[in-house]
């Protein structure tokens, strides 16, 4: 009898112990299925030389960019640090009173261009990834809600997307830092407030085709909940079209930064970006002391090419319809 016993109570645990087997095996086999994944897009990625030029070059100005307290040859805004005698002299000038080489020249405050340079990168990569993820976070979600609910809340969140898409990007920011200020956060808001509906607009397309699939139905029916459905099993499948939009407007959001500063309506003194360096060069031009607008122009320039070549090459990778 109390063999009986012992073998009724392990019973339960094998049955539990067999159905958990399956649970773990799936979980495990996860990791191997996204190297896979991530091995087949590389390979088909690396295909364009020109995309993997974009990458490595972006990658080695992000890191330069990151790094540019320690790897900046002068603190460009540190007043200590800054010879007016050094003023405007041509790429590499040596200083007057030490033997250290200006590479790229010096601004007309004795500044090192390269530092400048540098430091004006890391700011306007800063703004731009700042941008770009809280745009797709509002932009997703709204577009996943209005896919999800459709009818009235599809409609109004898709008609405020049209007002706001109506309007040059140009003219919301100016009209939202005319009204805030300036600053990195104010200049941030502005251009979250400029690009969330190109997000909501592509979210709210790539939901709507992935609702009328088999696999939502199947979800509905073992009623889960409405966030579950659209951010564990909808979302997943609509990043694709998401990360090709993402890498172009990240190249869209740096050329807006920097045209706010250009226009003096951007970020403060304290805080250069390639735009505030282009724009203080601008009144040398002519003069002869090209490099003081020339160089940071050129930097922005293979900032944003190098982002266009990757979203490019992404867009051809990632669209299903180049696959059939």
């Amino acid at each position: 009898m109390a063999h009986t016993t012992g073998t009724a109570i392990a019973e339960p645990s094998t049955d539990a112990a067999a159905q958990a087997r399956p649970e773990r095996s799936e979980r495990a086999e996860r990791p191997a299925r996204a190297r896979g994944q991530f091995a087949a897009f590389w390979a088909e990625f690396s295909q364009s030389k020109l995309a993997v030029a974009g990458l490595v070059l972006f990658l080695a100005i992000a890191v330069l960019a990151v790094l540019a307290p320690w790897v900046a040859p002068q603190n460009p805004y540190d007043l200590a640090q800054l010879d007016i005698g050094d003023s405007q002299l041509p790429p590499l000038a040596h200083a007057a009173m030490s033997h250290h080489v200006y590479w790229l020249g010096t601004d007309d405050q004795g500044r090192d261009m390269l530092s400048a340079i540098l430091y004006g990168m890391r700011t306007s990569l800063y703004v731009s990834v700042a941008c770009t993820v809280l745009a797709i976070i509002v932009g997703v979600a709204l577009g996943l809600f209005g896919a999800f609910h459709g009818r009235a809340v599809d409609a109004f969140i898709m008609r405020l997307a049209d007002i706001q898409l109506s309007f040059p990007s140009i003219l919301i920011a100016l009209v939202f830092i005319a009204a805030f200020g300036k600053g990195v956060d104010k200049i941030i808001y502005a251009l979250v407030l400029v690009q969330w509906a190109v997000y909501a607009r592509t979210a709210r397309g790539s939901a709507l085709v992935e609702l009328r699939k088999e696999y939502v139905e199947a979800a509905r029916c073992l009623k889960l909940s409405d966030t579950r459905i659209l951010f564990r099993h909808v979302l997943p499948n609509c990043v694709p079209p998401l990360l090709v939009v993402a890498t172009v407007q990240m190249a869209t959001t740096i050329s807006l930064e920097a045209t706010l500063s250009f226009l003096g309506l951007g970020l403060p003194i304290t805080e250069p970006s390639l735009g505030l360096l282009i724009s203080n060069g601008y009144n040398y031009l002519l003069s002869g002391s090209y490099w003081i607008s020339v160089f940071p122009g050129v930097a922005l320039l293979v900032l944003m090419l190098c982002l266009n070549l990757m979203a490019d090459r992404l867009r051809d990778v990632l669209n299903p319809r180049l696959k059939k």
